[in-house]
């Protein structure tokens, strides 16, 4: 009886890993529910790129677009594509005189370079919030330090106004010189008082 219990036992058990194991109708199963997934679920994945690797390149772009050497490129490109379609015999033509595949091909390029500069402008003033925050935090760091010198410096001048200064010191000692030159001059007269005598 007690074996056949533990027999039970153990096949319910595995009948639990196994149903574990098994992906569900929803999706591959999770083996931790206290996490959440790290992919959506649906017919449809995405492909994933690193977020700082596009910001780089696209900064990158838009530094280029922003240069007199990429005006020139573009008027070579211009110059080359409506020479090669105008002056060239009709059979190397592949865009004929409207060019409306240059103007295609401009406004591709132009689609493509407004969004990259957005992007490189969010993440230069992103940059520009970060230093500026840092900035507001050494600003307050300073005006604290600044304050506690300014607390202490007040509280050494209390401390200098019992203290005894040089000055002080000087009237002092000139008050007990005269005082020491009037006691020997009684001291000598009594003395030459007593020498009389």
């Amino acid at each position: 009886m007690r074996q056949l219990r533990q027999l039970r036992e153990l096949r319910a058990r595995e009948g639990a890993r196994d149903r574990r194991s098994e992906p569900s109708a929803s999706g591959p199963a999770r083996s931790r529910l206290d996490q959440p997934r790290t992919t959506r679920p649906g017919l449809i994945t995405l492909p994933t790129y690193d977020p700082e690797a596009f910001g780089k390149l696209s900064e990158r772009i838009a530094r280029f677009l922003g240069t007199g050497r990429f005006i020139v490129w573009m008027t070579v490109v211009v110059v080359v594509w409506v020479g090669w379609n105008t002056v060239l015999p009709d059979a190397v033509h592949f865009d004929d005189y409207p060019f409306i595949f240059l103007t295609l091909m401009l406004s591709l390029q132009a689609s493509y370079a407004a969004p990259l500069i957005l992007l490189a402008q969010n993440r230069q003033d992103d940059r520009d919030r970060v230093n500026m925050e840092q900035d507001r935090a050494r600003s307050d760091r300073n005006i604290a330090d600044t304050e506690y010198l300014t607390r202490e410096v007040a509280a050494l001048r209390q401390g200098l106004g019992e203290v005894a200064t040089r000055a002080f010191i000087a009237s002092e000692l000139g008050s007990v010189r005269s005082e020491l030159q009037s006691l020997l001059k009684e001291i000598d007269e009594r003395r030459q008082g007593s020498e009389i005598l």
